[in-house]
């Protein structure tokens, strides 16, 4: 009996680190997004690059999106550290299932929402990186 209880608040451990690296990367995220709307906004690219500001408006609205997404992480990321310490309280195993499927849900959404954030991120930098304007400074 008493070695469940260890293994379980091992386990409550794990879940509680598992969700204070998602607070992490998100917040670092964050940054990531600021950076790159700071980027979308800025004059640095070639004014007379083809179809330069649909394209621009198109990684402007993904971008919105992104941070809604990450607003409804933050969320679910609190809800779910808040309901963790029920789990202290479970007595079955049906009742630790819950937690953990729950566990795995938000993890899968997280990583879902890592791997989309990775792409665009990768998309934008391609982009911005091929049409920003050559600063030539005459030696």
């Amino acid at each position: 009996m008493k070695s469940t209880a260890i293994a379980s608040q091992k386990e409550l451990k794990n879940l509680h680190l598992d969700n204070l690296d998602w607070k992490s990367n998100l917040e670092f995220i964050e940054s990531e997004v600021k950076f790159i709307n700071q980027l979308l906004n800025s004059y640095v690219f070639e004014p007379t690059t083809p179809n330069l500001f649909e394209r621009l408006q198109e990684y402007k609205i993904t971008m919105k999106t992104l941070e809604k997404d990450i607003s409804k992480l933050h969320q679910e990321i609190r809800k779910h550290e808040s309901e963790l310490g029920g789990m202290l309280e479970c007595d079955t195993i049906s009742c630790d299932n819950y937690y953990y499927k729950d566990h795995l849900i938000l993890q899968q959404d997280f990583d879902e929402f890592y791997q989309r954030f990775k792409k665009l991120k990768s998309e934008v930098f391609n982009y911005a990186g091929g049409i920003l304007k050559k600063n030539k400074k005459d030696c």
